[in-house]
């Protein structure tokens, strides 16, 4: 039978895991793309194949869902530890790790609501008319941009807080 404890040292390997996936797939998009280049919406979707559009599915989902594979080893690593509430409120010594966790939820809304469902038309996963996939590529170009440079605060205060509290108080 496994014990609290054991499934908490797991959670937080998946929770590094994950911040790996997510954090690097945001790094690793600034260093291929540093520029904005817009789509080019003139190339047929039926030329991408069936081959590519499976491994931009695979690898947006892969993206995506370590999103929430953080955020839900991290709450239950706060929970299991007894200051959820007190993290989410920010409120004592736990105001530092309070500020991390929020922005990592800002980071999360803005990759779900703002960044997939544009990217979706600009990849071709949802019909968009030629000016509106232009569009969207602006705007999940800068939705990543934000997200990457969230990253650096998120991970800053998530450190601070568990490691360097004493800094701020």
């Amino acid at each position: 039978m496994l014990s609290i404890d054991l499934i908490d040292v797991c959670a937080r390997w998946l929770h590094v895991m994950g911040v790996l996936v997510w954090v690097g797939h945001n790094y690793a998009s600034v260093v291929v793309s540093p520029v904005y280049k817009p789509a080019n919406p003139e190339a047929p979707l039926d030329v991408l194949g069936k081959q590519f559009e499976a491994a931009l599915q695979r690898e947006h989902g892969i993206f995506r869902y370590a999103s929430l594979v953080v955020l839900a080893t991290g709450f239950f690593m706060l929970w299991h530890r007894g200051i959820l509430l007190d993290v989410l409120s920010m409120s004592g010594g736990n105001a530092v790790l309070g500020v991390g966790v929020w922005v990592g939820i800002l980071m999360l809304i803005n990759l779900w609501f703002i960044l997939w469902p544009h990217q979706k038309k600009v990849i071709g996963f949802v019909p968009a008319s030629h000016a509106e996939r232009i569009r969207c590529s602006r705007i999940t170009f800068l939705s990543s941009r934000s997200n990457t440079i969230l990253s650096f605060s998120t991970l800053f205060f998530m450190v601070a807080g568990t490691h360097g509290a004493f800094l701020f108080g």
